[in-house]
């Protein structure tokens, strides 16, 4: 031992309260630092080291200006979990983590999922510390930072908002109290809504919203301008969501601080001559900074006698309560909207506002406030609208649904907001401007139509000019064989007499029936034997049953796969025809996945079972059978459930076999089921093991969520499940897709990568589409996988969506030219 280091200890061994800084700003691997030992960064800006809040006899480990003679700390480890003494000791393992012990109890680590051969933990002269690789070049490329976990402070270069790649919430939170650094509930909060937006949170309530970015500042900060002390950015792309400073002269030493005991956020600035912390800014800085202080539709007005107003058009709700000065009610409009005459609507411009809470908001990016207008009129739900970025001559397009709320308006500042109004509350000008407006409506829509009748009868001239041998290879039973029952040899499969069957089923009674799809009804029954049989049987009136049953037949009989439903014989006896499989004890996946009491019994490990099951059943059809098979009809109605929970997929009535090298197939008769169906598909006919793998997709969602992906709606704008995940998925809240159910059993790196499987499967090209070999390989490894580009969005928008039928209609789809027969079933 040096002597340096044995005088520290015998100093610190005398004089307890003596504190060391050693000259160095890193700790090598199995290095430590004990209470009494600080590290100082290489400039001497700050200082880590362990300390005690005024009035405490706690611990911990934190950082604070060096400096500075008033201790500020920017930062703490071990808020949640204090040390009680002295002997406390931070240590680099050899993982790349810091561990803080307390004797030999972990008090606080890091989760670091990076490794390096030389990790080394270094204070930087920015405040951060982090965790690297001293060999790696790049000098950020961090194991682990403290700056992705801020206390109550936000230093310059600090983000505040999310990291989307790996769903982490970069937010700042109060002290309990000057003396209790554990976390308050007063923090700041970004949320990503489609107009993403920003907080000030008392727990789980709205206190102070700072509103949305709007391309130049906070829309409830418009003073948030060009000045000597700082420059500011905010960042919103897939992978990232934040806001950022940095000091324009690096001498100044400024923070952001959110505090509990005011309830405040503080911009504070040290004035080195006069030794003090001074407020720059803070917020809220006056009442019409509170969240919705004048309830709905009303507008607060710091400088009017009365500071709360409804907007034009408005009236109180409650005239004596908002006489009263108690607004929260807010304001009702003087004229009703009537959704059925959408179009007499116009619009009033309202100038010099904070814009309305974005919680539900759309946003197009790609179209200016004409396009804008324009959109927002055509939807009754639109009550208003303004450029998503007002730099320069403005840009870009955000509409509001629901009640405007958390409006304020400001004397020299704000921005342009149009509120929708029923006609009549429109002035002369607006409804001449409206006038002319309805007219290029008219005339552009029926330009629109024109085209589309066009395009459609060039559609339908060709489709009916187009010769396809559709079903070429489909079993053809000869009319001999309808009569008297086929041909055993010729079906290579056991006949079954007609009198057998309606013993086992006790005459197809009732009590009996376990479903029914587009085939027919389906029957439970019982052999002689002992064995128990599921029969599917032809309904009669059914325009499509024949050419299923002889497809069926024809292609399940030649297949073997433990994840296939195994077909053990039918009946063809005058205008009966039937087919008789096993019979699986826990029916169907949709029976138990989509009913509340019954899918908590598939916990995650049995949900997952079920994907690898379902992935190599389908697998064994496109790749490892003899004969490649299109299932074309993929959905949770179709993977059966046998006694251990194991899938089988059933239902081959509309499969098609491909031959040789050949890889896609087209169809005029789209047959397949509303919300499964690959886009290309759906609009086309055009039909490969591509689209297959998107049906698998689906599926995926459905089984991690416990939702239906026909007729799933969210607040009416995320039309389906697919929508809905890929929502979630570029905001880094992917987690938030999985259902309760199995919340306590997952194992949420498998779940994850389930969700990023499915929303590779469901890639809008089919060309981006993994193959079920890969996807096999996917589910049961983990390599590193591709990020999914955007889904294929096919939404059918009558009310015959969510529901499963037979028959035949004309659809245009959604591209607006394709003309196509779709049948669902």
């Amino acid at each position: 031992m040096d002597v340096l280091s044995l005088l520290i200890i015998v100093a610190y061994i005398l004089i307890p309260s003596l504190k060391f800084s050693i000259a160095v700003d890193t700790i090598l691997l199995s290095q430590s630092i004990s209470d009494g030992i600080t590290l100082v960064s290489q400039g001497g800006k700050f200082e880590l080291g362990f300390f005690s809040p005024e009035n405490s006899n706690k611990r911990y480990l934190g950082i604070w200006y060096k400096n500075i003679q008033i201790q500020t700390v920017v930062w703490v480890a071990n808020g949640v979990n204090a040390i009680n003494d002295s002997s406390g000791i931070l240590t680099l393992n050899s993982t790349c983590n810091l561990v803080l012990r307390q004797h030999d109890e972990v008090v606080w680590y890091t989760t670091s999922e990076k490794q390096a051969q030389n990790p080394v933990a270094q204070l930087l002269d920015s405040g951060n510390l982090v965790v690297r690789d001293k060999s790696e070049e790049n000098p950020k490329a961090y194991l682990w930072q403290s700056f992705d976990y801020p206390s109550d402070t936000a230093l310059p270069g600090m983000k505040l908002g999310w990291n989307l790649r790996i769903g982490l919430n970069w937010r700042m939170t109060s002290w309990k109290s000057p003396y209790d650094p554990s976390p308050g509930d007063f923090y700041w909060g970004s949320f990503l809504y489609n107009y993403p937006e920003v907080y000030l949170m008392k727990g789980t309530e709205k206190y102070v919203r700072i509103g949305p970015w709007n391309g130049l500042y906070f829309s409830g900060i418009p003073d948030q301008k060009p000045n000597p002390i700082y420059d500011f950015i905010f960042i919103s792309n897939k992978d990232e969501m934040y806001y950022m400073y940095s000091l324009k002269n690096v001498s100044v030493i400024s923070r952001l601080v959110v505090n509990q005991t005011t309830s405040m956020c503080y911009r504070y600035v040290w004035m080195e001559d006069e030794q003090i912390w001074k407020v720059y800014k803070s917020l809220p800085k006056d009442n019409c900074d509170y969240y919705r202080l004048c309830g709905a539709y009303g507008t607060c007005i710091i400088t009017g006698s009365q500071i709360c107003q409804c907007l034009r058009g408005f009236s109180p709700k409650s005239p004596e309560a908002w006489n009263s000065s108690d607004w929260t009610q807010g304001c009702v409009r003087n004229k009703p909207l009537n959704c059925t005459e959408k179009l007499k609507d116009g619009f009033v411009k309202v100038e010099g506002v904070k814009v309305p809470d974005t919680t539900q908001t759309l946003v197009d990016e790609t179209i200016g406030l004409d396009e804008c207008r324009f959109k927002c009129l055509n939807n009754c739900s639109c009550m208003a609208y303004t450029n998503s970025d007002v730099a320069g001559a403005g840009s870009g397009c955000v509409m509001w649904f629901g009640d405007l709320i958390d409006i304020r308006q400001f004397q020299d500042a704000g921005q342009e907001l149009y509120i929708r109004m029923d006609a009549s509350e429109l002035g002369k000008e607006e409804q001449d401007g409206h006038k002319k407006e309805l007219t290029i409506i008219v005339a552009t829509t029926i330009a629109i139509i024109s085209v589309m009748l066009f395009v459609g009868c060039c559609r339908i001239y060709i489709a009916r000019r187009r010769i396809t041998a559709e079903n070429s290879d489909i079993l053809e039973l000869t009319e001999g064989d309808q009569n008297r029952g086929g041909s055993e040899d010729d079906l290579d499969l056991p006949f079954l007499d007609l009198s057998t069957i309606v013993t086992a089923t006790d005459n197809f009674s009732i009590k009996n029936k376990i479903g029914e799809g587009g085939f027919g009804p389906v029957y439970k029954g019982k052999l002689v034997t002992g064995q128990e049989i599921a029969v599917k049987r032809l309904s009669r009136s059914s325009g499509q049953g024949m050419t299923e049953f002889k497809n069926e037949v024809k292609l399940i009989a030649k297949l073997q796969h433990r994840n296939l439903v195994k077909l053990l014989g039918c009946c063809i006896q005058g205008q009966d025809r039937m087919l008789v499989y096993e019979y699986m004890t826990n029916r169907s996946l949709d029976w138990l996945i989509f009913d509340e009491s019954k899918s908590k019994l598939l916990d995650w490990p049995k949900r997952f079972n079920i994907i690898c099951g379902i992935a190599r059943g389908l697998l064994y059809l496109h790749q490892d059978s003899r004969l490649r098979i299109i299932h074309r009809d993929l959905k949770t109605s179709n993977v059966l459930l046998d006694d251990k929970l194991n899938p089988k997929i059933s239902d081959f009535g509309i499969a098609r076999i491909f031959g040789g090298d050949q890889t896609e197939g087209n169809t005029k008769r789209v047959a397949g089921t509303y919300g499964y169906m690959a886009p290309e598909y759906a609009a086309d006919g055009l039909f490969s093991m591509k689209s297959d793998v998107f049906s698998f997709g689906i599926l995926l969602l459905e089984i991690i969520s416990g939702k239906r992906s026909r007729g799933f709606y969210l607040e009416n704008h995320t039309p389906n499940l697919v929508t809905h995940a890929w929502s979630l998925w570029k905001e880094g809240r992917a987690l938030e897709l999985i259902d309760s159910n199995i919340e306590y059993s997952c194992v949420l790196s498998e779940v994850l990568r389930c969700i990023h499987v499915s929303l590779l499967c469901v890639q809008q090209y089919p060309e981006d589409r993994p193959v079920m070999s890969s996807v096999v390989l996917m589910l049961g490894s983990e390599s590193e996988l591709a990020e999914p580009k955007e889904p294929g969005f096919y939404v059918k928008k009558d009310s015959d969506a969510a529901t499963s039928y037979s028959g035949r209609s004309e659809m245009i789809s959604t591209n607006g030219i394709t003309i196509t027969l779709l049948e669902a079933r």
